[in-house]
């Protein structure tokens, strides 16, 4: 195979991968939300990290090499693991925004549950992923867009734990340094 018929084959699967992501995640969003009448934004945060990665994948098809290419074409696997990749680091990034360890004006915020007695129990547990969500319209964009972001650039967040590690690390032992 040539390279522009690699190119089309390879846009041909990323279609048909988003395609099936997009309505496998739909039934999940419609199942939780009829059983629940809540969408867990853990599912949504997921499904856009996926997006991201598809996407990160369409615009990079014409600067990968031809072996690159190939290998992508010949292997559904490889084509899946980016974009699955993207939505572990939305998940990451997701929790990242509830710990409060990055905040500023960027970046959405959270209404969270608090437990209802002195020790959070398996109810809490369950509140926290059902009623757990964005204060404004705007923190729900934001959220959207940094879960994107998340599973489109693949450095990005582990560039966050890194940083927030060195920092930890920096504060653990400061005489080591």
């Amino acid at each position: 195979m040539d390279r522009i018929a690699n190119i089309h084959t390879l846009t041909k699967r990323l279609i048909v991968m988003t395609a099936i992501s997009l309505l496998v995640f739909s039934v999940i969003f419609g199942i939780s939300y009829f059983f629940n009448g809540r969408l867990m934004m853990t599912w949504l945060g997921f499904v856009c990290g996926i997006i991201g990665g598809f996407v990160s994948i369409q615009q990079r098809i014409k600067n990968v090499s031809d072996e690159e290419l190939t290998l992508l074409t010949n292997s559904w696997f490889q084509i899946l693991l980016v974009p699955i990749f993207g939505g572990v680091f939305s998940l990451v990034l997701y929790c990242i925004f509830l710990a409060g360890i990055i905040s500023g004006n960027m970046f959405p915020n959270f209404y969270i549950p608090k437990p209802s007695g002195s020790v959070p129990d398996a109810n809490f547990m369950i509140e926290l992923f059902t009623k757990t969500y964005p204060l404004t319209g705007q923190d729900f964009a934001k959220f959207l867009f940094w879960s994107f972001v998340a599973g489109f650039s693949e450095r990005f967040v582990p560039q966050i734990v890194n940083n927030v590690a060195d920092k930890s690390s920096e504060k653990v032992n400061p005489s080591d340094r």
